[in-house]
This record gives C-alpha cells, structure tokens and sequence, in this order.
C-alpha cells in the first residue's frame, strides 16, 4: 500500500487517539467556579426589593467576599490537574509521556491500516470467486482481477511457472516447480499481512514497563520533595505522586489496545490466508490439469 493510500488510514489513527487526550485537557482547563456558586448564598428578589437603597454598597463587598475566596480555590485545584502536572514535568518524565505517546499512535495506525488491508482482501477474493474461475482461461481470469489484487499476484506467478519452466528449470519436475512458485507468492501474501503485528506485541510487551519508569521517576522526586521541604504536606508530594499514576495509567491504556489488536489482526490474518491458500491449490489443481492435457 502506497503512503497516499495510508493517508486516511493515518488520519482515523490520529483522531482515534486525539479525542481522548482533547477532552481530559479540556476537562482540565474548565473553571470549577462551579461549587463556589452553589455554596454562595442566594438572595431572592423580593428581599432585595424590600433592602434600603443605602444598603447597595455594603451589598456590593459582601458579594465580592465569595468570589474572592472562590479564586484562591480554582487555582490551587487548576494546579492539581493533568496539564500543570505535565508542565512541571521534568524532561526524563516527558521524554517517557513521548514515548509512549508514539507507542499508542503507531499502534491504531497499524490498527486501522491492517484492517482496511484485510477488508480489501476479503474484498478481493470474493472478486475472484465470482469472476475468475467463470472465465475461459487462467490467462482471462487473471486479467479480471483487480492489478494490485493478491489472487491475481498468485495467478501471474503460477501462469509463469507453467510458461517458463525450461533452462536450468527443465530438469526440475513441472509439478514440483508450479508448486513451488504458488507457495512462494502465497507466502509473499502472509508476510505483507504480517507487517506491523511485530511492533504491535512489542507495544503491548513493552509499554507497561515504560509507564512503570515514569511511576518510579515519579515517586523519587515525590521522595526528594519532602526530603527537602522536611514536612509531607499536600502541595510538595502532590505532584509528583500524580504523575507517577498518570504514567502508570498510560502506559497500561497503551498496552491494553496494542494487546488486543495483535490478537484480533492475528485471527483476521488466519481467516484471509485460509481463503488465499484455497486460490492457490485450486490455481496448482488447475494448472496441472492442463498440463496433463497438454501432454
């Protein structure tokens, strides 16, 4: 598959893994002004009616005093969330975030690349079932299929087999060669399926032990904190604790999805091959067939 055809795939990859980091940031980022405004008292209209003019100013301080108060408490809480945590990272607990950010984007673009693969050679055979063997000749049937079509891959090499089997070749028997240049198209066939699934185990082998680094950098500097500070308080340990679960957390939501796609893709995989590997020995069977005929 050429890039320009990778491209949507790469796009669907990204979005996939984008929305969630969008919307924890944007969670992030929200003012909690929220609670501030229910625990403010409220004042219906009738009583504010029935207040003297001359007490609108002092009115007026008593409303500020809750706001005032509300905005030390949005700050110390903003400096808890996901997005103060990672700008007081230092650079070994970001380069780690990168890492596994890579990890996680290149495991669903393979994702979705190896299912729109897989799709198209589902596609293809069933192409090839309804148009190839309804055709008058091997040589027919092949032009039918689509040019980058698989079946049609294994059908030109057996075609060639049968044509070009003279030289050094002509000692070797025609049906041990034919069977020969199939298995090694069909086998072409199983490694173009496989690419990928190789950094998909090693993501979901891998990216655990990454995040649980992050979570043993953490806890350190959690520790140098309160060696410095001399108290455990909250506001020293805070951070650093945090980020130390937020890479646990990574890490295992990056390993889990690569996990699971290797298992799904592997048994997809099963299920094509078994369709190409029925093409070829019908391809071998038919080939032989005329080759005897010819005799």
């Amino acid at each position: 598959m050429s890039f320009i055809k990778r491209i949507p795939a790469l796009l669907i990859a990204a979005i996939v893994f984008c929305a969630p980091v969008v919307v924890t940031t944007f969670a992030a980022l929200q003012p909690v002004s929220a609670s501030a405004q229910a625990s403010a008292p409220s004042t219906s209209p009738v009583a504010d009616a029935a207040k003297p003019a001359d007490a609108a100013p002092v009115a007026a301080p008593a409303a500020a005093t809750p706001a005032a108060a509300a905005a030390p408490a949005e700050s110390a809480e903003n400096a808890l969330g996901m997005l103060a945590i990672f700008k007081k990272a230092d650079l070994v607990a970001k380069f780690v975030l990168l890492i596994l950010v890579i990890m996680s984007m290149g495991s669903w673009y393979i994702l979705v690349v190896k299912l729109f693969e897989q799709h198209r050679l589902m596609k293809e055979s069933k192409a090839a079932t309804e148009t190839f063997w309804n055709s008058g000749s091997l040589q027919q049937g092949a032009g039918t299929l689509h040019e980058d079509s698989a079946f049609r891959f294994i059908a030109e090499s057996g075609l060639k087999a049968n044509e070009k089997h003279g030289g050094l070749m002509g000692d070797v028997d025609l049906n041990t060669w034919i069977t020969m240049s199939i298995q090694r198209a069909t086998d072409n066939v199983n490694s173009r399926l496989g690419d990928g699934l190789a950094f998909l185990a090693t993501v979901g082998s891998t990216s655990p032990f990454v995040g649980l680094f992050g979570t043993v950098w953490g806890i350190y500097h959690a520790l140098v904190a309160i060696g410095q500070s001399g108290q455990s308080s909250l506001d020293k340990v805070a951070g650093p604790i945090g980020e130390s679960l937020i890479m646990t957390a990574i890490g295992l939501a990056v390993a889990v999805p690569a996990v699971l796609s290797y298992n799904w893709l592997i048994r997809r995989n099963k299920t094509a091959m078994e369709q190409v590997r029925a093409f070829s020995a019908d391809l071998h069977t038919v080939l032989m067939s005329q080759g005897s005929k010819a005799k």
